[in-house]
């Protein structure tokens, strides 16, 4: 699976659509990950407030590292090996892609179109099989 330019530049510009209400999206991406997966949120120390801080920073990173995945391929492992301390095992994907999901069409309204969803889906796709193994 791979990813086209076309679609970098859609997830790239969607992203910076929605920055400006990061702490609200990350909000809204808890409370919906919790719903889809309530068995996940044992593993969540920190205060959330902060938590979506250093998941938008995160998020930030990857999309801004689209432009050269070799380069992306480090750091993803890098916070792969970071989340299985935390517990999070390759089963987690799922929710967390899927609460992402919601939560950007949610955010975007009526930019978020059917081209745009399957971009995310690809780029989470490429991102998950990424740092999968490395949680296994």
């Amino acid at each position: 699976m791979s990813i086209t330019a076309r679609q970098i530049h859609l997830v790239q510009h969607s992203f910076s659509l929605v920055e400006p209400i990061a702490e609200q999206a990350a909000a809204m991406f808890y409370a919906k990950l919790f719903e889809y997966a309530p068995e996940v949120r044992p593993l969540f120390k920190k205060d959330l407030t902060a938590q979506g801080n250093m998941l938008m920073a995160t998020l930030k990173v990857a999309v801004r590292g689209l432009n050269d995945l070799n380069a992306l391929v480090p750091v993803l492992h890098k916070l792969a090996d970071r989340h299985v301390q935390y517990g999070v095992s390759p089963s987690h994907f799922t929710p967390v892609g899927n609460a992402l999901l919601w939560t950007l069409k949610q955010g975007l309204g009526e930019a978020w179109t059917p081209e745009l969803r399957q971009a995310w889906v690809d780029v989470f796709r490429v991102m998950a099989d990424t740092m999968k193994p490395r949680l296994a």
